[in-house]
């Protein structure tokens, strides 16, 4: 047979549990929805330009980084209905300390993507691009929508046509070498350097690096475009360096980051 007490307890429970779902809760977690549904989309838009060209993190990453910000930042908008407001005079929330704590996550997320390989560093756009998200999604989470897809808006932008202006305007692309030669007939960066600037390229300064034993001598350096006009193509570079002398295997590519 139930008490007094308890009956009083169920009744005290029952009224705690309804002011989860009383209006302006519901309100509230109305406006963090469309907040979170906004920030989902734009991320998603931002990421789509990292998918369409095969990185790793794409639509998904952007989303869900973009989403995730927006909900952090907008929960702190809204102290009063912590707790179904049942502790309103006790919540006291700082935006600012809660967008440091996410700018610091957004950063280790952002160097896990950066990968270095030799002379070749890949990543660093997709890096920026990630932490462009989370900012979209705390201007979201704000309120500042008009921004947030202005931002958005830009990044992609960014993403999609930045290489393209980049092409158009005046600049010296890199190539990586790397060259294997015999014991003792590797060439010291003044030969390399004259013989690179008939092709239409340069030894880049500080680049030249020398590693070896008693079977070979590798030299890896970075050559830079002196005069588009003129540069080989890679191909034509490839086949070209076949002329020095003791050389036994040879690599080029791009420099890319």
């Amino acid at each position: 047979m139930l008490s007094w007490g308890t009956v009083m307890d169920q009744s005290n429970f029952a009224a705690t549990l309804a002011s989860y779902w009383s209006g302006a809760e519901l309100q509230t977690n109305i406006i963090v929805f469309f907040n979170l549904l906004g920030a989902l989309l734009l991320g998603s838009l931002v990421g789509y330009e990292r998918a369409y060209h095969g990185r790793a993190a794409g639509m998904r990453t952007y989303g869900l980084v973009c989403m995730a910000s927006a909900g952090l930042t907008v929960v702190a908008g809204f102290p009063a209905q912590w707790f179904g407001g049942l502790h309103a005079t006790a919540a006291v929330a700082d935006p600012t300390r809660v967008i440091q704590g996410i700018v610091t996550g957004i950063g280790f997320l952002g160097a896990g993507v950066i990968v270095k390989e030799g002379l070749n560093i890949s990543g660093l756009t997709t890096a920026a691009s990630i932490w462009a998200a989370a900012c979209i999604g705390v201007l979201i989470g704000v309120g500042f929508y008009a921004a947030s897809i202005l931002l958005a808006v830009l990044a992609a932008g960014t993403m999609m046509w930045g290489a393209r202006i980049e092409g158009w305007l005046p600049s010296h692309p890199a190539v990586g070498l790397t060259l294997k030669f015999d014991p003792g007939t590797a060439p010291d960066a003044d030969t390399l350097d004259r013989f690179v600037r008939r092709l239409g390229y340069s030894v880049a300064r500080g680049t030249l690096a020398l590693a070896g034993d008693a079977a070979h001598t590798e030299c890896r350096c970075v050559i830079t475009v002196t005069d588009r006009r003129d540069a080989a193509a890679l191909d034509v570079l490839w086949r070209a360096l076949q002329g020095l002398p003791g050389l036994r295997s040879h690599a080029v590519g791009h420099v890319r980051n």
